[in-house]
């Protein structure tokens, strides 16, 4: 990675359409190159020996608290159309799931115009909260508002030197004949933006050497993901996958962790894809900026021993205090804030305004 990401330089959504119906998906917004901490089931990390883009990174920031962090969220989604729609059904992964580190306190839901109907309520495949709602009525705007709380813990430190090597957890996650496999086999498989390819294996294969602990290998891929690609805002869409990003050289950080994925799951190891939040901290003597922190993405690995640990390749750190999660899955395609199928509407992106406050 060239150079950090400039703070509230978040990458606008984006929206496919014809003439007569259009399908919208809301991109995870590029983060910013700040020190971070954990908001999933995931534990901080002690430093691999080679991953040196840590200590070069700018850290000069304010520490996270002793004790848990109580930060707000508000996560704003508004769409001005150029045409009217006449019809519109949509999906937002919008609320934040409870972890081990992360309850969630007063989530609420604003759509502007309201829906016809009720919103509809379920959890997804992998436990994530979904809402769908429509509309029938022509409407020329729509604003959809995501507001809670939630309170961050921070996740016991691992010594990265000590656990299993990577081989051994990607033996327990083939398949044998009357062994019974894990639940994160199922992040093993590929899928559309993270597949199994030669290219993305042999992108990490001299970092998983024999013997290796897996999470020590994992977080010097992590540092290389960050060293070898360039952190560029709108140089990639929602439509990029993990070798077009390699190819490429540049993205943000859904790029950032689909390339992560991609050569571990091409290793036969599992990792998932997490969506969430990033607090920034403002330079020193300047006040924070309302709607100018962004949506993120980062990478949780699977091991044997610890459990799901994450990690945000785009800023070389482990997951901790300024992260919030919103959801997992396979990769964006599982869980894109929000996306939905219009009948009319033109082609205008929409605007994302995300604030994290610390409360």
């Amino acid at each position: 990675m060239s150079d950090s990401p400039p703070p509230g330089n978040g990458a606008p959504a984006s929206a496919a359409s014809s003439s007569s119906s259009s399908t919208q998906s809301q991109s995870q917004s590029p983060s910013q190159g700040l020190p971070q901490a954990a908001a999933s089931p995931a534990p901080a990390l002690s430093p691999a020996p080679d991953a040196s883009a840590a200590a070069a990174h700018d850290r000069s920031r304010a520490a996270p608290p002793a004790g848990p962090r109580r930060l707000q969220v508000t996560h704003e989604t508004r769409y001005d159309y150029d045409a009217p729609v006449e019809v519109a059904h949509h999906s937002a992964w919008l609320r934040p799931r409870d972890t081990e580190v992360q309850q969630v306190q007063g989530w609420a839901l604003q759509i502007d115009p309201p829906p016809e109907s009720p919103v509809q309520e379920s959890l997804d495949a992998f436990g994530n909260w979904r809402h769908g709602f429509s509309h029938s009525h022509v409407h020329d705007t729509l604003t959809v508002t995501s507001r809670f709380q939630v309170v961050l813990s921070a996740p016991p430190a691992i010594d990265t030197e000590h656990g299993p090597p990577w081989e051994a957890a990607a033996l327990a996650l083939r398949y044998r004949a009357g062994v019974t496999q894990p639940d994160a086999v199922e992040f093993v498989l590929p899928s559309h933006f993270a597949p199994h390819a030669p290219e993305l294996a042999a992108y990490a294969r001299d970092l998983f050497t024999p013997g290796r602990p897996l999470l020590q290998a994992a977080q010097a891929l992590m540092s290389r993901v960050y060293q070898r690609m360039e952190y560029k805002p709108h140089s990639t869409d929602v439509a990029t996958n993990a070798l077009q990003a390699l190819a490429q050289g540049k993205g943000v950080c859904q790029d950032f962790a689909h390339l992560m994925i991609g050569a571990m799951r091409s290793l036969g190891l599992a990792a998932r894809y997490v969506s969430g939040y990033l607090l920034t901290h403002p330079p020193a003597g300047q006040p924070r900026l309302l709607g100018a922190d962004a949506s993120h993405a980062w990478v949780a690995v699977w091991c044997p021993l610890h459990g799901w640990v994450a990690l945000d390749p785009t800023n070389d750190i482990a997951v901790g205090q300024d992260h919030v999660t919103l959801a997992w899955g396979r990769d964006y395609a599982d869980v894109a804030p929000l996306r939905g199928v219009i009948r009319g509407g033109g082609t205008a992106p929409p605007a994302v305004g995300v604030t994290v406050e610390p409360i």
